[in-house]
């Protein structure tokens, strides 16, 4: 079976990663510019000042791309290059760039799949509140506006924001993202409200305002299943699914949120303003979103939490894979012997992508679904000059091997993008963890590379992944 001629086989980068140039042609300061000066917050002060410098190299970056054969190539926008403070005045320039990155994909055929947020926020409007702040909200629909309008007549598949759990969570609770709060659980739980809700009003503002094209929101898939047959740790799985999937996807899928979470916010005083305008304008966006995007990397194996362990607030803990315990205290994560497992703990799991994905028709019904990110990070071995990433190969070629099972299975899968196109700047560990097709040399003018899964990939895309 090769994959429909329709699916999408693409790869995905995001601004702050790959771009550089941070303070060239009139870009403003994001958060990430800030904290990421901060002394101990990454590894070895490592930042996107030049990152790989994607924003100057853009035509042999997407030349490369379309060498491998991309269909899609999915980045993010920095909302500074537009709105250098946030909202006020317009950056020609910024428009200037990514009109010609649009138009360099577009002439080699390759579809341009837009994210709007990928977490870097302009560090004026952080100062003033970030995502608590109603003018952040109002900001991100004038600035999505700008985007639709600029960019529309050519870009028809727009993701509005990227993992809202990772940058709430770890900027007010594990203090490891921009604004670098710690167990500020009452405003964590308002700031997803809110991202949201201005995700829903951006959506209508996209259908009513009448462009073309599909949007929809990107989320985190870590489903989580009971590490063993005890009750306890199958309440533990139904706990954490409620909290780090329900609680994500129902205000998006269904306009609402899950009563179970609601409740015991309520008892812990974590409940958030939810206004019964808000009620109606997310009920309002729910069939008006066109899909639905998932990252996945790794389930979750848990059982519950009967110690009185707290999870470790470690840069590394913030992205490590299994052995923590959950933000609430009420599960753990736990590794398994007949399990594998990546270098950083993280676990290698196709069967649960497709598992999480009839866990997710279930509850929401059959929703159209890409794959916004999937990959390994690996420090790839370099042999007589050539970069060698057999396991990345691997591991991509068991996840799409279970996408394609899962649309004979009625799943509705409508694209794969690897993360990532190129080796990139890891927001908290630096370059030490590579997860491109391509590779980039730091050691000698950030010269580009293919390795061994380009050549792959390659050939993935030219048989449509009949060969799987």
């Amino acid at each position: 079976m090769e994959f429909p001629k329709d699916f999408l086989f693409g790869a995905a980068t995001a601004a702050y990663q790959v771009e550089g140039a941070w303070d060239k042609d009139g870009k403003g300061v994001s958060n990430w510019d800030v904290f990421s000066k901060i002394e101990g917050k990454t590894y070895q002060g490592t930042n996107g000042d030049v990152a790989i410098d994607h924003y100057h190299r853009y035509k042999e970056d997407i030349a490369l791309m379309a060498e491998m054969g991309l269909d899609s190539y999915r980045f993010s926008i920095s909302w500074t290059r537009i709105y250098p403070n946030g909202d006020g005045k317009i950056n020609q320039k910024g428009l200037d760039f990514y009109n010609d990155l649009i138009n360099e994909c577009l002439k080699y055929n390759i579809i341009p799949f837009v994210t709007l947020y990928h977490w870097d926020l302009p560090q004026k409007l952080e100062k003033n509140g970030g995502w608590t702040a109603e003018r952040t909200l109002k900001a991100f629909e004038q600035y999505a506006d700008t985007c639709f309008k600029a960019f529309g007549d050519r870009v028809k598949h727009w993701i509005t924001f990227n993992e809202t759990i990772v940058f709430a969570r770890h900027g007010y609770i594990f203090g490891a993202h921009p604004p670098g709060r710690l167990n500020d659980f009452k405003n964590y739980y308002q700031v997803l409200h809110n991202v949201f809700l201005t995700h829903a009003k951006v959506v209508l503002n996209f259908k009513h305002s009448g462009y073309q094209g599909d949007i929809g929101i990107t989320h985190v898939f870590n489903p989580a299943f009971p590490a063993d047959d005890k009750l306890s740790s199958k309440k533990a799985a139904d706990h954490a699914n409620m909290f780090d999937t329900f609680l994500y996807y129902d205000p998006i899928l269904k306009g609402t949120y899950p009563e179970y979470v609601l409740t015991h916010l309520k008892q812990k005083g974590y409940d958030f303003d939810l206004s019964q305008e808000d009620q109606e304008t997310l009920l309002k966006a729910v069939p008006l979103n066109d899909f639905i995007g998932l990252n996945y990397y790794q389930p979750m194996r848990v059982v519950a939490n009967e110690s009185n362990a707290s999870r470790e607030l470690s840069r590394e803990a913030s992205t490590g894979g299994a052995g923590a315990v959950s933000y609430d205290g009420v599960y753990k994560t736990v590794s398994l012997p007949s399990l594998s497992y990546t270098k950083w703990g993280w676990e290698i799991s196709p069967e649960a992508l497709l598992d999480g994905l009839h866990l997710l028709k279930e509850h929401y019904g059959n929703i159209p679904i890409y794959i916004t990110e999937n990959g390994l990070g690996d420090e790839d071995p370099v042999i007589d000059g050539e970069i060698k990433d057999t396991l990345r190969i691997e591991y991509i070629k068991d996840h799409l091997a279970f996408l394609k099972k899962g649309i004979q299975e009625g799943i509705e899968l409508k694209g794969y993008f690897a993360w990532s196109a190129i080796d990139l700047l890891s927001w908290l560990n630096g370059y030490k963890k590579q997860y491109g097709f391509i590779y980039v040399d730091h050691q000698n003018h950030l010269n580009r590379k293919k390795k061994d899964s380009f050549y792959w990939y390659q050939e993935v895309i030219a048989t449509r992944g009949e060969n799987l």
